[in-house]
């Protein structure tokens, strides 16, 4: 989830024509204004206003003294806006930073970007959850999502018949998950198991194995659990692995030479 898939910049443009995306669309103002234009919404932005555009949504990007911006795709994004929606960053510029710093990730050492893009992804979009209240989700929807996370690491786990269980078509179900969440149900569970795999890949949590942290994220197949961990970081899990030691490694290293330049 929250996964960083584009990272672009905009230097100085007066305008940006109708187009849209499969996946959502954060754009940081980093310099003067404009509006956004949607079908029969326009939405104004300054500086350090992020605009937070939802999948499939036409829109175009105009403004008279023209503008700067960082902006991200990401997909599957666990945001609960169902409209183009303007949030403002804090005193502090905190979202400003981490655009920045993400964009410059996404451009640069593909084994770091491998390693830390998600985490980027999940706290930007953390941050803009907080700062504006969402919209609340549908009761079954909370229904469904709580079930998943409360079984997500349990290898038996069948969602289908939970979702069979409920007083609702199965179609309708998942339509309305889509809606709330973005995404499916069954992509929503493996994406959850993906990263809970990936954060204890990066806090160190190997020693069990590969195939125990499959089956401990509720995967029965460690050789299944592989393909899709590669297919969404790019690298296998014990690549992964030895990724972020070799990153702590240098980063310890570093730090030692500083202690010893201080002395």
């Amino acid at each position: 989830m929250n996964d960083i898939i584009f990272a672009g910049k905009h230097v100085l443009t007066y305008n940006v024509s109708r187009h849209k995306h499969k996946n959502w669309e954060l754009i940081y103002c980093t310099g003067d204004s404009g509006r956004f234009v949607f079908s029969d919404l326009e939405l104004p932005y300054a500086e350090g206003d992020i605009v937070v555009i939802p999948p499939d949504i036409p829109h175009e990007n105009v403004s008279s003294a023209g503008f700067t911006n960082i902006h991200l795709n990401i997909d599957n994004a666990t945001l609960a806006f169902r409209q183009p929606t303007v949030v403002r960053d804090d005193v502090n510029q905190s979202l400003r930073h981490l655009f920045a710093d993400a964009y410059y990730l996404f451009c640069g050492d593909p084994e770091r970007r491998a390693a830390l893009l998600s985490s980027y992804g999940n706290l930007i979009v953390r941050h803009i959850s907080l700062s504006r209240a969402s919209h609340p989700k549908n009761r079954v929807v909370e229904e469904i999502e709580q079930s998943i996370v409360q079984n997500y690491a349990n290898p038996n786990y069948e969602l289908d018949e939970v979702l069979a269980s409920m007083p609702y078509c199965y179609d309708y179900l998942c339509r309305l998950f889509r809606q709330e969440v973005c995404t499916t149900p069954h992509k929503y569970l493996t994406n959850l198991r993906l990263q809970v795999a990936a954060d204890m890949l990066l806090s160190g949590y190997a020693e069990g194995g590969i195939a125990e942290i499959a089956h401990m994220c509720g995967f029965r197949d460690p050789l299944y659990f592989s393909r899709l961990f590669k297919k969404r970081y790019e690298v296998s899990p014990s690549v992964y692995c030895r990724q972020k030691m070799q990153e702590q490694l240098a980063e310890a290293d570093s730090d030692s030479q500083k202690i010893t330049l201080s002395e």
